[in-house]
């Protein structure tokens, strides 16, 4: 699976199915005030966390979720999850590999939406403060959720510059990031067995 962070809380995941098609998953292409973004994506899944409100254009008609409930395409599995205030938390199931997307989380989940999430393969957690987790209630989220792997989003870009950096979560976290790329490629034969592994990405756009 690769993933690429585009600023925000956007992220794009590229898998395989079955069929050893690619498909991808688009999560929370919301247009910025500022900064770089693609003008359109043609995703096959497009996953909204908080509305279609200044959703970014979308062509090829993929199958998209913006409410609650579960979502089948191209063998790729969606829940689509509550969280607070109203805001969606995506659980995807590809490759084999659960990944947990909290949206634009921004306060702290209760036990109930804890234990629906389990313990993910990877985890994409909003990091950067404002209006987003602070950093210390992110690293006390990863810390109840426990991934195999966590990649902070919703960090200090040029879409997004009065965010936090990345360097608040990792000093609440206490971990040492594995790697700082554009895009992360993760097989399930590679994950950790014991520890979280931090991996950090930069803004790919």
């Amino acid at each position: 699976m690769h993933i690429n962070w585009l600023g925000q809380t956007c992220v794009k995941l590229q898998s395989k199915n079955l069929k050893d098609e690619d498909v991808v998953i688009l999560i929370d292409a919301y247009k910025p005030d500022k900064g770089d973004f693609p003008r359109s994506f043609s995703p096959n899944i497009a996953l909204f966390s908080n509305g279609q409100d200044k959703a970014a254009t979308l062509s090829q008609n993929p199958l998209v979720a913006d409410t609650l409930g579960e979502y089948e395409a191209k063998d790729i599995m969606v829940y689509a999850l509550p969280g607070p205030d109203g805001k969606l938390i995506f659980k995807i199931i590809a490759e084999g590999l659960t990944v947990i997307h909290l949206g634009r989380l921004n306060k702290k989940l209760t036990q109930d939406m804890l234990n629906q999430l389990g313990n993910p393969d990877i985890l994409l957690i909003p990091a950067g403060g404002g209006n987003y987790l602070s950093a210390e209630i992110a690293a006390e989220t990863v810390t109840a959720l426990e991934p195999r792997i966590v990649i902070p989003i919703a960090l200090q870009c040029d879409t997004d510059p009065k965010t936090g950096t990345v360097n608040d979560f990792i000093k609440q976290i206490g971990l040492k990031p594995e790697a700082t790329e554009k895009k992360i490629i993760v097989k399930k034969k590679d994950l950790p067995q014991e520890e979280t592994k931090l991996m950090i990405l930069g803004k790919n756009y």
